[in-house]
């Protein structure tokens, strides 16, 4: 089930909040935790034994590792973290990177390996990576031990941010699974979060997507080399639009239930750099790998040596979690090899360099870095990637360019104007500078009218993919 159909939205969701709402406070962790496993198992009925199980290691790890602390041992403490870290790694490494494994061995010996071609659990990689946050920052003095197994199932399984993060650390909301206070102004700022990010999904994302699409699937050697790129600008603005909206409506559930996640994207297309892409870029994931990997590896700390192989062990780590595929492992060590070179040969010459200069740098990077991120056959990707640069294919350009382009203009406008805050300082600075009553209408007003042609394209929908679905 995804948040951008109709049984979620006419269905699921309004039973949710019913029952939530009707309940006594002190039960609704219970009621969230329960619809969040039975949201979990519509779509995999018997991973929801897995989930429970991630639950129970971490919640078993977290109260050992406090009482291991309150008696001043320490050693065992660590060794409660390390199992709980283990034993996480190793259910997140048996499904998605079994079969990934396997093919490496083959391929290297003369072994023969039958795969086990088992269906990756939805949200593991987002799931594993809060519950091992939760037990490092126990140990770390940074949360306080959850007693409450409810409250903390409710917390692993937490359907508004379940399948495709945010990666919400325990610390964030700790207070929020013990006490919140829902209330009014939170609930309608989630309904307006929610929509928003609905539209974005259905109304931007499925369109350039199909473009997208159509152009992904044809032959490299028809393809121009025009043609090549309007495909990897429509990915490109298909995987924000896509992700920060489904980030928008889990945000915005959250918001409704009395939770507040942490924003995950910041207008990361309007980056000048490599480095500030990656701030404004998933931004828990990113906060994740610094927190937990590239900090206790040393960071920037042991010279600049130690520093290059941090990064490429972080970046390494990156490419590995979006996917058990070469391309991945690719477009991962490629982000790592750019972010050395611009924290060192090109630091100093990009620095002079005019803002939009270094926006085009960034950009022209960025849908590099998402043409190998998009097609995960190797050979494909290869072939895609010689079309763009002229090195193969159907020329420079050929009238399927121009088709798309008169065809799709004014999706790829809005998308373009909505990829950057441009939209929101326009609303925000010069219709509506203050927040007055004529800001809230209109804001209804637009939601609305969002909310009722988004329900419009589902109606009849036969493209409506979640690229973050099984990561």
């Amino acid at each position: 089930m995804v948040f951008s159909s109709l049984l979620f939205l006419f269905r699921f969701l309004p039973l949710v909040l019913l029952v939530y709402f009707l309940a006594p406070g002190r039960v609704r962790n219970f009621i969230l935790f329960i619809f969040s496993l039975i949201f979990y198992a519509w779509g995999e009925p018997y991973y929801v034994v897995l989930i429970l199980l991630s639950t129970v290691i971490d919640y078993t790890a977290g109260r050992l590792v406090d009482k291991f602390l309150s008696q001043e041992n320490r050693k065992k403490a660590k060794w409660a973290v390390a199992g709980s870290v283990i034993m996480n790694l190793g259910l997140l490494g048996f499904f998605k990177y079994g079969d990934f494994l396997i093919n490496i061995v083959n391929a290297v010996t003369p072994l023969d390996i039958g795969l086990m071609e088992l269906a990756l659990p939805i949200g593991i990689s987002f799931y594993t990576f809060q519950t091992m946050s939760y037990t490092i920052d126990v140990y770390r003095g940074e949360a306080k031990v959850q007693k409450n197994f409810i409250a903390f199932g409710a917390y692993v399984a937490m359907f508004p941010q379940l399948i495709a993060g945010p990666i919400v650390r325990y610390q964030t909301i700790a207070e929020e699974l013990n006490a919140r206070k829902e209330n009014l102004n939170d609930f309608s700022k989630g309904i307006l979060k929610f929509i928003v990010g609905l539209g974005k999904k259905v109304l931007i994302a499925n369109q350039v997507g199909m473009v997208f699409s159509e152009i992904a699937a044809m032959q490299t050697d028809y393809l121009s080399t025009a043609s090549a790129w309007l495909g990897v600008a429509a990915f490109t603005l298909q995987i924000y639009f896509d992700f920060s909206g489904y980030s928008d409506m889990a945000i915005g559930l959250g918001l409704m239930l009395g939770f507040h996640f942490p924003e995950n994207f910041n207008y990361p297309y309007e980056s000048k750099s490599i480095t500030e892409f990656w701030r404004r870029w998933h931004i828990s994931l990113g906060t994740w790998f610094r927190e937990y990997v590239y900090i206790p590896l040393g960071g920037n700390k042991k010279g600049t040596g130690r520093q290059i192989l941090n990064l490429a062990v972080v970046w390494l780590l990156t490419g590995l979690w979006h996917g058990a595929s070469w391309n991945f492992v690719i477009w991962g060590l490629y982000y790592g090899i750019l972010l050395v070179l611009e924290k060192s040969l090109l630091g100093k010459c990009r620095i002079k360099l005019p803002g939009f200069v270094k926006r085009l740098y960034t950009l022209f990077f960025v849908m590099v870095g998402w043409a190998l991120f998009s097609i995960p056959d190797m050979a494909d990707g290869t072939g895609y990637l010689k079309t763009m640069f002229g090195l193969s294919g159907n020329g420079l350009a050929d009238r399927y360019a121009g088709y798309i382009v008169s065809s799709n203009w004014a999706v790829f406008l809005i998308a373009l104007a909505g990829s950057t805050s441009l939209m929101a300082k326009l609303c925000g600075q010069k219709l509506f500078p203050e927040n007055t009553a004529r800001r809230d209408v209109a804001a209804s007003v637009f939601s609305l009218g969002v909310l009722a042609v988004s329900v419009a394209f589902l109606v009849n929908a036969a493209y409506n993919p979640f690229l973050y679905f099984r990561f």
